[in-house]
This record gives C-alpha cells, sequence and structure tokens, in this order.
C-alpha cells in the first residue's frame, strides 16, 4: 500500500502523466456541521477549506471527496463534495466509510508500541528474535534488522507491493503475510538508508501475532478500535465489498484523449493487511490521531519515541516529510508549525489523517486518486488550509 494514490503500482510516486482534459464532475454539494454555542470568533463555516475542498472535484476533476476538521475551540466541521456513484449521480456524503490504506501503519505502529511499553517486544531487538528464519535469504538478515527499523522503514527491505505488475494481480486474491514476504526477499535491495515499504508493515504484523498469540486484526480491534469506539473502523479480511455507507471507488485513466473511469470499488486487500488493509471514515480516522497525539494510546516516552524522525524520500512520501514510527511530520505552510499523521491510498481510495500543534485535527476522503503532481498538491493543500483555517495564526 501507499501513502498516497499517485501511481498506479507499488512504489508511492508524486508524480504522473498530466490528466488530459475531459468531462467535468458533477457539481459540488457541501454542508458543513454547525459550531459550538458560543464558539469564538473565527469559528463557523470554513471559507478557505471549503474553496481547497471544491477545487479538487471541480478544477482537478476528482470524483469526489469528504473532509472533517475537529478543532477544540470550534468543535466539528465536516463538508463533502462530488459525487460518490458516477453510475447514479449519488452525491458524496460525511460520515461515508472508505479504504484508508497506509493510514493503517499508524494503527500497527500503536500496536507494537503498546506491547513494547508492556515489555512483549524491545524495539531495538532483531526480528529473528520473535520470527527466527523469516527473514534468510537473498542477502537479507533478520538478526541485523530491527523491531525499530520496520516501523521507521529503515530496514532495507523492499516492498513486496513492487512484485504485483497490475492490481489486477493481487485485486481478488487472498494471501498469507508470509507469502508477502517471500514475495519481497526476492526482490534486490533497495537503494539508500531509506526506503518506504509495506513490508515492514506486514513482518510488524506477523511479530504483533507471535507475541500475543491473537490476530493482528483482533489486537488492533482491542487495543485501538473498542476502546475509541470506532464505529466505522474494522478489517475487511477476505471480503471485497465495503459495509455500510460508502462512495465506488475509481482510477482515472486516459485513452485518446479521453477520460474514463474504471471502478475500483470491490477488493480484496490481504495483499496489504497490516500494511494497508482498514477500513474507516473521517470522524474515525480524526478520533484515532486525536486520541493518539494527545496521549491516550501511547504513555508519553513511547508517543516521544514515536514521533522521532528521519529524513523520508520525497518520492516516496512528499516534499519536507518526514518519517517515525508509522507517523508523517510535515510542515504547516499556512500558519507554521508541523502536523503529525499520515495517509494512505489504494486504487479506488486515498485518505489523509493529522493533528495540528493546537490540537485541531482533520481528516480526509477521496474515492480517487491524484493523477499529477499538481492534484496531489492540492490534496495536501486541503489538508493544510484545513489544519490553519481560522487558527489565528494564518500567514498572509
Amino acid at each position: 500500500m501507499t501513502t498516497t494514490q499517485t501511481r498506479r503500482r507499488g512504489r508511492p510516486r508524486r508524480t504522473a502523466a498530466v490528466l488530459a482534459a475531459g468531462a467535468a464532475v458533477a457539481g459540488a454539494a457541501s454542508v458543513p456541521a454547525p459550531a459550538h454555542a458560543g464558539a469564538p470568533p473565527g469559528c463557523g463555516d470554513r471559507p478557505a477549506t471549503r474553496r481547497a475542498l471544491e477545487r479538487m472535484t471541480g478544477g482537478d476533476r476528482l470524483t469526489g471527496a469528504i473532509v472533517r476538521v475537529d478543532d477544540p475551540a470550534c468543535g466539528s466541521w465536516t463538508a463533502a463534495s462530488g459525487i460518490a456513484d458516477r453510475r447514479t449521480g449519488a452525491p458524496m456524503r460525511a460520515g461515508m466509510r472508505g479504504r484508508i490504506g497506509s493510514i493503517t501503519k499508524s494503527f500497527t505502529a500503536v500496536a507494537v508500541l503498546q506491547l513494547a511499553g508492556e515489555g512483549r517486544i524491545a524495539l531495538d531487538a532483531p526480528v529473528a528474535r520473535y520470527l527466527p528464519g523469516l527473514i534468510d535469504r537473498n542477502g537479507y538478515d533478520g538478526r541485523t534488522i530491527t523491531v525499530r527499523s520496520l516501523l521507521r522503514h529503515t530496514s532495507g527491505l523492499p516492498d513486496h507491493m513492487d512484485t504485483f505488475p497490475t492490481t489486477e494481480d493481487f485485486r481478488f486474491r487472498h494471501f498469507e503475510p508470509r507469502e508477502l514476504v517471500d514475495r519481497a526477499l526476492g526482490l534486490p535491495r533497495p537503494e539508500g538508508t531509506w526506503h518506504y515499504s509495506t513490508t515492514n508493515y506486514v513482518i510488524a504484523g506477523m511479530i504483533i501475532e507471535k507475541v500475543t498469540g491473537r490476530t493482528w486484526a483482533d489486537e488492533v480491534e482491542r487495543r485501538i478500535i473498542a476502546p475509541l469506539r470506532l464505529r466505522d473502523t474494522y478489517w475487511p479480511g477476505d471480503e471485497t465489498g465495503i459495509r455500510g455507507p460508502h462512495p465506488r471507488g475509481y482510477v482515472r485513466t486516459t485513452e485518446d484523449g479521453t477520460v474514463r473511469w474504471k471502478d475500483y470499488t470491490e477488493m480484496n486487500l490481504s495483499a496489504g493487511w497490516a500494511g494497508g488493509a482498514l477500513i474507516s471514515s473521517t470522524r474515525d480516522v480524526s478520533t484515532f490521531f486525536g486520541a493518539l497525539l494527545g496521549g491516550r494510546l501511547l504513555p508519553r516516552n513511547l508517543l516521544r519515541e514515536m514521533r522521532e524522525t528521519v529524513d523520508a524520500d520525497p518520492d516516496r512520501v512528499w516534499k519536507d516529510a518526514k518519517y517515525g514510527l508509522g507517523l508523517i511530520r510535515t510542515p504547516l505552510r499556512r500558519c507554521g508549525g508541523d502536523w503529525w499523521g499520515h495517509a494512505g491510498g489504494i486504487e479506488g481510495f486515498s485518505a489523509f489523517g493529522g493533528v495540528a500543534p493546537g490540537g485541531r485535527r482533520v481528516a480526509v476522503l477521496f474515492n480517487d486518486g491524484a493523477n499529477s503532481l499538481k492534484e496531489f498538491d492540492d490534496q495536501l493543500a486541503l489538508v493544510d488550509t484545513a489544519l490553519c483555517e481560522g487558527g489565528g495564526r494564518e500567514r498572509k
């Protein structure tokens, strides 16, 4: 799975062929939730965020989008734009569920860190302590790769997703975690010291199962989903559909100058497993990151370790991003400081979630992906705008 869906397979590239002109998406419809009664000036509607949202579905012609802002002073604000189903023309609506891709990695990292806090996993222990013999061929050695390096993407392991030439090669197949690791070990060693790899988080999920005797999905449910009452978040297993209200997920292509959308809603994401398969909503993603960065899921010392970052490859995440243990740190361009969170993408869906210094939270769900650098930058600008607007610190 990728941090963002700006490529068609394997590596989370930020660049893609610029989309040719085509038919415009149906008109936007966005309805914000009311602000808290007696909220301070600046609460209420968010015109800059609304414009950024509608830029995605209007100018960039992404099919649909939902944005949710949770503000300590103003309460919750949600808007939806574009359409949820191209066949029927049904509009996007707040509260719909979708695939959140690599945001799953943040959930898995929290579970590992909680187990570290319980003394059941040592972050600087080698993978071979927990899974002897799993990584032992083609020059890869589990005795030299630590748990911490898995979570930070500094393990030197390639990404098994790069072994699938097209989405169709995994879309309706079941994969066991060990099979995914074996696929990765057949690839050459990546260049550089940092390499985004879903395989790292598959192995982390296997370690969770080894030390607890329970499935990765059960541990994420009992440690995170249930305590936070994330009613829209679940691991679908081999189910190819999405439960409850949800948009259709689309991939745009251009053929002979004509833009076409292919429906990728149905998909078996066992290929992503602990690194990219959760389904959720903007409400739940915002709640999760708020609880995590607010200190409700991890003790202070482990949250501090989670936020210790290294430089990330901008071609595999985005410019100026730094990667911690399942968390990405990104500068806020409109108001200064950094936001912490993650992003995810798989064919048909992309999502962002994060928290600004003052505690304001944002979550965004698209049922389409960015097909160009401009579109991707517009997605990041939407997150940046939503986290800064009305905060009193916006740069002019």
